[in-house]
């Protein structure tokens, strides 16, 4: 039966099926997933000894109906333990994580339901299946074939042994690196040492000390190696304890050393793909997205690296004539954001901070993010108060059609807790099914230092990049209406699920929108017309810097990935492969530390990234092409809205992306926006 007061064991009776958050405990997690396990094994294994014939309604349907219980509560759990952990949670995250890889394994690799979908996809041409089903056949078929379901039992049963060690590796990499990122913000003292910072972003700082019981002022980290602060604080001694600190994540010796931790993820990861055939995981990886194999995605990495460091060059010098103007030290990484602000405020006289009164939080959300999303959707937004979310700082909205028809909920959580992993990311709580009758319910998690009560929510130009970027994946989310549950949203190629949120961060700086949004927190004034101009005008400054830190860090991910086994285990140091992949690639710059260095590189030894960081360069091909493709026609019309929706939001994942951009664009995308958006033409 269960406890009658687990809310997950029955279909939550709110609206869109949001979970009952408010009657949660985590001991709700540990049963219903016990019993998702269960219930789902018994399902598949009604679908695996059916004595009828395969058809694709008895074996394909019926895998996708399976689960249904597993689906309330993992998503939650997931989005628990990512966003409002605990040490409760992080202990039953790592006894659960070992259990939950091998339950998929025993689903994927299951020789019975193998023979069924093999028998189904021999006959594909017979079966007089629609498009989404005929390519829901195709990608079970082939993700089944890449995960080894053809393979002996002998290799079957490493193959699982493999993904459970990896899945408790993969979460214990995530929970070190979120506390020794806690313990590595910056305890400030003496207030002279935050000269450069705004009053916005001393209250936020204050606001963590006194959150920790510490004296003064703290800076937490932020994902990413570059700390937001190092463009502000005129100190040169504060940014480089800053910069040491960041960098310093995972590397330190001790109880959060991450070293070790992901030394024997990779060779685990080189171990599986010699397994399935393949000469290292990096090719296991991308034989089932669109790039095909690494060597594309070398293709592509490598052909902008000598103009991006050309760019390097000249910027660093730009920076070194301007350090010596000031009579500043020879400049370091630590200086690098803070000299360029300079630069920025010279032949544009732009300020970044001139701008944070202008983004303030909620002014940004309604009257820019949502206010996009009605000019090109016709979408209304409603906050739900009625309605709890996972956390008190996260908020309830109903996104609805135009004529009041219900789309989904999004939930908003804006804020960075020591019990939240960095980043910002947005995830399903709700998948969106015909099938299954449900409409999806979508969250956005972002890191913003939460100022002291009462004071306004200030944005950084970046932190509000970062909200546009991420709502584009709420969106896909939001707007995705498929048949089956595994094609819902966001579950498209990982290396085309970065395109819609990139083609949303165009928003921004639209002047349909901008006007809107930028708003003086104080006064009501909009953003002056020149400001507007200088920030337009900015926007190719640094550009070398930001192509250059993405590639030494996708770089990274492909090296590390791109080990036989034999080699991965001859590896031991990992500053000295660091050093050497970025050296071999022409990316090794003192100034320029790669966005993620390996022992913080989440995305990929945590997040699902692995041997895929090159994604956000691929999707940004579409995604550049997409936003000339706007800009050429009007910006945000619904006209142009709908079309992009009804080609490209809406299949979700039951269309092939390549073939969708085309009947989008009437042709392939094109290299060429990309590279002059990034300066490399």
């Amino acid at each position: 039966m269960g406890d009658p007061s687990n809310p997950f064991l029955e279909p939550s009776p709110l609206p869109y099926r949001l979970p009952l958050f408010a009657l949660v405990r985590p001991d709700h997690y540990r049963e219903a997933i016990e019993a998702g396990m269960a219930e789902q094994r018994t399902e598949v294994e009604a679908v695996a000894t059916d004595p009828a014939p395969p058809t694709f309604e008895n074996t394909l349907v019926a895998l996708e109906r399976s689960g249904a219980l597993l689906r309330r509560v993992l998503p939650v759990f997931e989005n628990a333990s990512a966003s409002d952990s605990s040490a409760v949670i992080d202990a039953l995250e790592a006894e659960l994580a070992p259990r939950l890889a091998a339950h998929r394994a025993a689903i994927r690799l299951d020789p019975r339901l193998f023979a069924r979908i093999g028998t189904l996809h021999e006959a594909r041409g017979e079966l007089g299946l629609e498009p989404d089903q005929a390519y829901l056949l195709e990608r079970m078929h082939r993700e089944s074939v890449l995960a080894g379901a053809a393979l002996g039992d002998g290799r079957r049963a490493r193959l699982t042994e493999l993904g459970q060690r990896l899945s408790s590796l993969t979460t214990a990499f995530q929970q070190h690196l979120r506390a020794d990122t806690n313990d590595l913000a910056l305890h400030l003292t003496d207030e002279a040492e935050l000269a450069g910072l705004g009053a916005g972003a001393r209250s936020a700082a204050r606001e963590a000390a006194r959150s920790h019981d510490l004296p003064g002022w703290l800076i937490t980290l932020v994902l990413p190696t570059g700390q937001p602060a190092l463009a502000l604080l005129e100190r040169a001694d504060v940014r480089d304890r800053l910069l040491a600190a960041s960098r310093a994540r995972g590397c330190r010796g001790g109880t959060h050393d991450t070293r070790a931790t992901l030394l024997a993820i990779v060779r685990l990861r080189a171990e599986r793909a010699r397994l399935l055939g393949f000469p290292y995981h990096a090719a296991a990886v991308t034989a089932g997205e669109t790039a095909g194999s690494p060597e594309a995605v070398a293709a592509l990495l490598g052909e902008l690296v000598p103009a991006t460091m050309r760019n390097v060059a000249r910027e660093r010098a730009e920076l070194a004539a301007r350090a010596v103007r000031d009579g500043a030290r020879e400049p370091a990484a630590s200086d690098w954001a803070f000299l360029a602000g300079r630069m920025r405020a010279e032949p544009h006289d732009l300020d970044l901070r001139e701008l944070r009164p202008y983004f303030e939080l909620d002014r940004v959300l309604a009257d820019g993010v949502f206010h996009a999303a009605t000019l090109l959707y016709g979408l209304r937004f409603a906050e739900r108060t009625d309605l709890v979310a996972h956390h008190p700082d996260a908020r309830v909205f109903e996104v609805v059609e135009e004529d009041g028809s219900p789309v989904g909920l999004y939930l908003f959580d804006p804020y960075a807790r020591d019990s939240k992993r960095g980043g910002a990311w947005m995830s399903s709580i709700v998948e969106q099914s015909e099938l299954e009758g449900t409409l999806p319910v979508v969250v956005n998690n972002l890191n913003v230092p939460q100022p002291a009560p009462g004071d306004p929510t200030l944005l950084t130009f970046d932190e509000t990049e970062t909200l546009f970027h991420e709502f584009g994946h709420a969106l896909h989310g939001l707007l995705a209406r498929v048949r089956y549950p595994s094609q819902a949203g966001t579950n498209v190629s990982r290396d085309v699920v970065e395109f819609p949120s990139q083609v949303n961060e165009m928003w921004m700086l639209r002047p349909e929108v901008l006007a809107n949004y930028a708003v003086h927190h104080e006064t009501g004034e909009r953003m002056p017309q020149r400001l507007v101009d200088r920030v337009v005008a900015s926007r190719g400054l640094n550009t070398g810097f930001g192509t250059a830190e993405y590639l030494a860090a996708a770089v990274l991910d492909q090296a590390w990935h791109r080990l036989t086994a034999d080699e991965a285990e001859a590896v031991t140091d990992v500053a000295a492969f660091e050093r050497s992949a970025l050296a071999n690639a022409g990316l090794d710059h003192p100034l320029v530390p790669p966005r993620y260095s390996s022992t913080y590189f989440a995305h990929v030894f945590a997040g699902g990234y692995d041997a895929g960081y090159y994604s956000y360069l691929w999707s940004e091909v579409p995604g550049a092409d997409t936003v000339e493709w706007f800009a050429e026609r009007g910006g945000a019309t619904r006209e142009n809205g709908e079309r992009f929706r009804r080609m490209l939001l809406e299949p979700g994942g039951s269309i092939d992306p390549l073939e969708a951009y085309r009947a989008f664009r009437g042709r392939d995308a094109s290299v060429e926006p990309l590279l002059r958006s990034r300066g490399l033409l």
